[in-house]
């Protein structure tokens, strides 16, 4: 496959992946727990419609991304996992609408 230039340094080159919505919203978001919570905590979150699990660190931090079709359910996700047992802080470090 050729590689235009401009096309990889605008970043349309190569495959992509298609997103279920035709914009969606995305974040993501930083998650502390207790260490001995962090599996327990996992496996809440991406129990959680639209979100995976990016990042990890046995301290207790994992960086998770959501990705909805609107602002709302964003912050539904969030809020959701704010209050999930064993999390002690979610917050948002990035959000940016993929118009598609």
């Amino acid at each position: 496959m050729i590689c235009d230039r401009r096309e990889f340094v605008r970043g349309s080159w190569g495959p992509r992946e298609s997103s279920p919505y035709p914009s969606a919203e995305i974040a993501s978001i930083l998650v502390q727990t207790r260490p001995e919570r962090l599996a327990e905590a996992e496996r809440s979150i991406l129990a959680v419609p639209g979100t995976e699990i990016h990042g990890r660190d046995p301290r207790g931090k994992l960086v998770v991304v959501i990705e909805a079709p609107d602002v709302g359910t964003v912050g539904t996700a969030l809020n959701t996992i704010a209050l999930l047992p064993g999390v002690i802080t979610a917050s948002l470090v990035f959000h940016a609408t993929d118009a598609g």
